[in-house]
């Protein structure tokens, strides 16, 4: 069985988790001031402790960007298209566990914010996206740019408000921010109709918050706790199952420890890569459709799933019917909607993650010392042989081009993993969860739920912003990278330089995957002619965005490359990386089957049968 081994690297202490203030918490002097409904939501902003709103101004919501100039503690960032606000919002609460702010304007300014949001909501992401609105005498007469955002985003936020009086600004943001922070993070949007931010009004701080039934349940029930200590001690082939929810609660060391306390193996989703330490010997690595083979089949095999913080996405379970067929199922997560939501949970817990493990650990303690403790060597010696038989690899490409798996495995070894690695969506996204060792939480960023296309570079730049002395490498695809990089005139503006790695195979290459796979080769509209014409050229259009733009295209370059980018920290720098265009995202488990289909190279049968159980 493995022993435990230190994470590599300093561990960061873990942000503060927000809470509601106890009631018995002494009251704060009052603040009381006349002004707007702008200048009263401008204070309201300050007095949360928001430090960036990302947005661009328009006619409902101008009346607060006149106060936000004289503001000396919200600096406001003004991107180039809303749905760089959201993403960049999002980009900063992911690398902080802060609450991200984007604004903007009514209508079209409030409709391009509806991507952002609805990833926020998927991924569990803590944003407050402040929308003018136009003046509520207005409301529904179809005023221009008038749409109903709150309507139209009601499916995808936590909580929205319609702001009808100026005296309730105060009230409405600080309970906004206590929503999206609290219980399961996620985003809330607070429309504020024009001539709202117009009205003279009072400032009163701090309000009195009125959320009848918002109550999160943080502590899990103690009977549930001693049941899943049960199950863990005496389970013969346990897996720790390990979601975004650990990263949220900021229970890495928690994890830790049980883990350590354990000797289970654990996988890490896609939203929790860096939640546990890639060194260490007990992760199997990342489950799912593009999961290492180890990891997807200790969850096949397993006899118990102890499921923290996750949602038994379709992407990990595959063929729903057909996941871990033997496994019991302990189920903690601090949203009691996702219990039993896709698989029946044999013991649920609902309650913080943090809070969960902590007392998991103690309780599994009591456990061993009594004497009650399966012996895991059996499972380890069939884990072992599955990760000797299986390791992750990769082939280089018969044209001699360059392999875009090398490109992000000399990207990881060369930064390093005190870095911030931020994804687009497709291969290059999976590549990047596969090919570089993450340590720590909040080191990974990227878009799981909704698999945005154009998230990297705003959420870059708001990860770089939240987190100034970190380096920030945006790893995006030549499809993703077309659909937001205007972004980078932000970054070469406001002195936020990110370094953007284009994996630029000349199409969009998950897309070309599966028609290679499952539509006879036939690629219909996948072609980007950033290969054939160089349209655009990317080192021409990072200069043209006051960028350093390099480009590197042999694998002798690869290494020097990277180097001369990391040596660069004055400005945004961007390196077209041009690869093969036919490099594959292997292992797969194909859509719609069954996660013991799971192919480790193309032409391959599948990697387990029957016998392997």
């Amino acid at each position: 069985m493995p022993t435990s081994q230190p994470p590599k690297g300093p561990v960061p202490a873990p942000p503060p988790r927000p809470q509601r203030p106890p009631t018995s918490a002494p009251a704060p002097a009052r603040t009381v001031e006349p002004c707007t409904g702008a200048q009263s939501l401008v204070r309201s902003l300050e007095a949360v402790g928001v430090e960036i709103v990302f947005g661009i101004p328009g006619g409902a919501i101008l009346p607060a960007y006149d106060p936000l100039l004289d503001s000396t503690k919200v600096r406001h960032v003004l991107v180039r298209h809303e749905q760089g606000a959201g993403h960049a919002a999002e980009g900063y609460a992911q690398a902080t566990g802060k609450v991200g702010v984007c604004m903007a304007t009514s209508g079209p300014g409030a409709t391009n914010l509806v991507t952002p949001i609805a990833d926020a909501y998927m991924d569990s992401v803590p944003m407050v996206a402040i929308t003018g609105q136009v003046p509520r005498a207005s409301i529904g007469t179809d005023a221009f740019q008038e749409a109903d955002i709150s309507g139209i985003t009601l499916p995808i936020t936590k909580h929205s408000f319609l702001v009808q009086d100026a005296e309730d600004i105060p009230r409405v943001i600080a309970e906004a921010f206590h929503i999206a922070a609290t219980g399961r993070p996620g985003p809330v949007l607070v429309d504020v109709p024009k001539d709202v931010l117009q009205a003279a009004t009072t400032f009163r701080w701090p309000p009195t918050f009125d959320l009848p039934g918002y109550r999160p349940v943080m502590r899990p029930h103690g009977k549930q706790i001693r049941e899943a200590a049960q199950l863990i001690a005496r389970s013969g082939r346990p897996v720790l199952y390990v979601g975004g929810g650990v990263v949220k609660a900021n229970a890495a060391a928690e994890l830790r420890r049980l883990a350590d306390l354990t000797g289970i193996p654990v996988v890490t989703t896609l939203m929790a890569r860096g939640a546990f330490p890639d060194s260490h010997p007990q992760h199997l690595g990342m489950p799912g459709m593009h999961g290492a083979v180890a990891a997807v089949t200790a969850l096949q095999r397993a006899d118990l799933l102890i499921t923290l913080g996750a949602r038994f996405d379709d992407r990990v379970t595959g063929k729903l019917d057909t996941f871990a067929p033997n496994a019991m199922v302990i189920h903690a997560d601090i949203d009691p909607a996702e219990i039993s939501k896709n698989r029946t949970a044999d013991v649920p817990i609902v309650g913080d993650c943090r809070e969960v493990i902590g007392q998991l650990v103690d309780a599994v303690q009591v456990e061993f010392e009594a004497g009650r403790r399966t012996d895991l060597t059996g499972w380890w010696a069939q884990l072992d042989g599955w990760r000797q038989t299986y390791p992750l690899g990769y082939e280089w490409p018969t044209d001699g081009s360059l392999a875009p798996q090398y490109v992000i495995e000399r990207l990881g070894a060369l930064v390093g993993p005190e870095a911030v690695y931020v994804a687009g969506v497709g291969q290059h996204q999976m590549w990047a969860a596969q090919f570089i060792g993450y340590e720590h939480p909040r080191s990974w960023l990227n878009s799981g739920g909704l698999g945005t296309m154009g998230y990297a570079v705003p959420a870059a730049m708001g990860a770089k912003m939240g987190r100034p002395d970190a380096t920030v490498w945006a790893v995006d695809g030549d499809g993703c990278f077309q659909m937001t990089n205007q972004e980078l005139a932000t970054c070469a503006l406001e002195g936020v330089p990110i370094k953007v790695a284009v994996i630029n195979n000349g199409n969009l290459g998950m897309v070309r995957q599966w028609q290679t796979l499952f539509y006879d080769e036939r690629y219909s509209s996948t072609d980007l002619g950033t290969h054939k014409h160089r349209v655009p050229d990317f080192v021409k259009l990072a200069e043209a965005y006051g960028c350093v733009g390099l480009r590197c295209e042999s694998r002798d370059e690869v290494d020097a490359t990277i180097q001369k980018a990391m040596e660069i920290d004055d400005v945004p720098v961007v390196v077209d990386f041009v690869v093969g265009k036919d490099a594959m995202v292997w292992p797969m488990v194909p859509a719609g089957t069954s996660n013991d289909e799971i192919l480790a190279a193309r032409d391959a049968r599948p990697a387990f049968d029957e016998d392997d159980v």
